[in-house]
């Protein structure tokens, strides 16, 4: 016989389904109605329902309660008791209860053998994040078209990094922007399902990832985990481009360093080791690579550092694009910035190895969804967080954040009530422990080391998420800004010239009205100007003007802003340079480099006579030279700095005056004179060879 509780439940549970409440549940998600019945005839029905939370997060918090051996009940009496008064608020208490059970529930179920290919955790996890969109009594999810449920971004992005291995902080926007490409902006079950198996295909393949017994003895000594192979395959080469000739071989990552060993008759040669993991100012670039050393394909990768003679170019052959290389390029810029993080912030012990978990978790990640997306779509940077950090703006508070992150876990190692509690998401590390790969220490005891805190906290934006939305939204400003740029790139030199002329008008314009004033062309004017800017430097006010016309300036850009606000942005207007056929462009770019060609000349040409005045190739104009370096040096030595700023402005302002316009012109021409008659120093061409024969005696 049914008690009253359990009839009140069963009597609500029928209620809801009458009214329609669950009809969303029942169409195409036949096991929701199998949990529904369950509940109706189960005898604590009463005690697993919780009143302030709608349908579909009560049957995930049910699940979440079995899974942690205890009733859904004694699920909120623990909370209550942990949470702070802010996050048990009516206005939020739904979706902060349903996180705490959530991330409790996922901090056991992954230390579970296998638990990633086990459907019923792939399923719970999607319905966390459906119920996270719906948690309060009364809220229905969104449906698609085909009235499928689906996950939106803020969802994902909050549920999803609970599990280290499925996304983290600072990559989930980009990851759930890839996988819902085509399903507007929607994450579907089938889309994420294939997710989760890629990988778990990546994690068993990291696994069974084999290496040469010469390669072992290597990296055994560190303690390093491979990561990825290539070359194995003969219809996926791997080159390595040593001057003009090229070797076969195969390339090895490991969290540590990048292995290359040429292929030999039948077995390989000793390998060359390229760290990553010292600060030897390596540097990772993409390369064009071709037969006899010419570049023409754009499908390698350079390495250099202060350790190698000449940098190292491996090649990753294939017939279309170069997606091969951009991901070789990705994960190796991913250990090393890793390990550059862990350098610059001294970070050691534990924490090391939770970065280094990671970068390994990221390459994961990238792994598979090259299976279930189509690599020319993806950019492998944008999923991989270090490498990410460097591109975005704010990219280095990122990792600031992380660090001191890992500073107050490191304090923390003692708290052990913090850390075994359920206001936040397991670690990294813990995760790459649980799905068994060795980093560094991270074989000791999590518990007994204190990491177990990630980066989700229950009802709060930590401050890593913040430093993330702040940098995002820079990032968002940054490539509007980017798309205006490209919009307005012209091409053709004559087109840009046009455009350059136009920009610069009004500081043109500007030029034109010093010069006339310097050239006294209204005589009247100059002396104005002449007479109020002495004023001015022996007054020493030169400064406040400088600053007076900064002012000027920014009240010109506010009164700008404030009358064009809402108006459309007036268009630069520039009159076309008529066309020019294919001869008339070769003949311009000729003459633009004939130009080049004088101006560099020139330069030249002053340096050397620079170099015969310092060597007294011409003895005469020599000494007059260094008379006149005395003659300033005492100036700047025992004159007011007023006063030289005074005497310079004299000089050049008043040169053109009437009083001295014919002294000028005169001096002016004994300059020339002098200067025509300096020899230049002499210079020799001698051939590269016998260049380097000298070096070498």
């Amino acid at each position: 016989m049914a008690t009253p509780t359990v009839s009140k439940t069963r009597s609500m549970l029928e209620g809801l389904v009458r009214e329609g409440s669950f009809k969303w549940l029942l169409g195409k998600r036949s096991y929701f109605n199998e949990e529904l019945e369950e509940m109706e005839r189960s005898p604590s029905a009463g005690r697993n329902w919780i009143a302030e939370l709608s349908p579909l997060a009560n049957l995930v918090v049910r699940r979440c309660s079995k899974i942690l051996g205890i009733s859904a009940s004694e699920l909120q009496e623990s909370f209550n008791e942990e949470a702070s008064d802010t996050l048990k608020h009516p206005s939020c208490y739904a979706r902060n209860f349903l996180e705490y059970c959530c991330f409790r529930a996922l901090a056991l179920s992954t230390q579970v053998t296998g638990h990633l290919a086990d459907k019923k955790f792939r399923q719970l996890i999607y319905d966390m994040m459906l119920a996270w969109e719906t948690p309060a009594v009364g809220s229905q999810p969104l449906l698609n078209a085909d009235e499928d449920l689906t996950v939106g971004l803020e969802a994902f992005s909050r549920i999803a990094p609970a599990v280290p291995l499925i996304a983290n902080v600072i990559i989930s926007e980009n990851l759930f922007e890839v996988l819902t490409v085509g399903t507007d902006g929607r994450l579907q079950f089938s889309i994420y399902e294939k997710y989760l198996s890629g990988l778990e295909r990546a994690i068993k393949k990291m696994k069974t990832q084999s290496d040469s017994s010469l390669l072992s003895t290597v990296r055994l000594s560190r303690r390093e985990k491979i990561l990825e192979v290539d070359g194995t395959v003969t219809t996926q080469p791997v080159l390595e481009h040593i001057g003009i000739s090229t070797w076969p071989g195969r390339v090895t990552l490991t969290d540590h360093a990048l292995y290359y060993e040429a292929f030999r008759v039948v077995s390989y040669d000793k390998p060359k080791t390229y760290d990553l993991a010292e600060d030897l100012k390596q540097i990772v670039n993409p390369v064009l690579t071709g037969p006899w050393g010419t570049r023409i394909f754009d499908k390698a990768v350079l390495y250099k550092s202060i350790s190698l003679s000449e940098p190292a170019v491996i090649e990753f052959p294939e017939l279309k694009g170069h997606t091969r290389r951009d991901y070789w390029l990705a994960i190796m810029r991913e250990i090393l910035y890793v390990h550059r993080f862990i350098k610059k912030f001294k970070i050691s012990g534990v924490e090391r190895d939770e970065a280094l978990s990671l970068a390994v978790l990221g390459i994961l990640r990238l792994q598979a969804i090259q299976e279930i997306i189509s690599v020319n779509s993806v950019h492998c940077e944008t999923l991989l967080m270090f490498n990410l950090c460097d591109q975005l703006p704010g990219g280095d508070l990122i990792l600031e954040t992380l660090a001191n992150i890992s500073s107050l876990r490191q304090l923390d190692r003692t708290n052990s009530d913090k850390t075994g509690s359920g206001m936040h998401s397991i670690s990294a590390l813990s995760m790459v422990s649980n799905l068994g790969f060795v980093l560094g220490t991270s074989s000791t005891d999590l518990n007994e080391a204190g990491l177990v805190v990630g980066e989700i906290a229950v009802g709060e934006m930590s401050s890593l998420e913040k430093v993330v939305k702040e940098s995002r939204n820079s990032y968002k400003k940054v490539v509007l800004a980017q798309e205006t740029v490209d919009g307005v790139k012209v091409d053709g030199i004559d087109t840009n010239l046009a455009v350059m002329k136009e920009l610069l008008l009004p500081v043109m314009e500007g030029g034109k009205w010093l010069i006339s004033l310097i050239h006294w062309d209204d005589p009247m004017k100059s002396l104005v100007f002449c007479l109020v800017l002495t004023y001015v430097i022996l007054r020493g006010w030169l400064g406040y003007t400088f600053g007076l016309m900064s002012i000027l300036l920014a009240i010109f850009m506010v009164l700008t802003r404030f009358f064009n606000q809402g108006r459309p942005v007036d268009e630069l207007k520039v009159i076309a340079p008529p066309p020019m056929n294919t001869v008339e462009q070769l003949l311009a770019v000729q003459d633009a480099i004939s130009q080049a060609e004088q101006f560099i000349q020139d330069g030249n040409i002053v340096l050397l006579k620079f170099r015969g005045l310092l060597l007294s190739i011409f003895p005469q104009a020599t000494e007059k030279f260094a008379f006149t370096l005395l003659c300033a040096a005492s100036i700047l030595a025992f004159m007011p700095s007023k006063y030289i700023i005074l005497l310079t402005f004299l000089e050049t302002f008043t040169r053109y005056s009437p009083p001295r316009k014919a002294s000028t012109e005169r001096w002016a021409r004994r300059l020339r004179e002098w200067w025509f008659s300096i020899p230049a120093a002499p210079v020799v061409l001698v051939p590269e060879r016998e260049k380097e024969d000298k070096k070498k005696k």
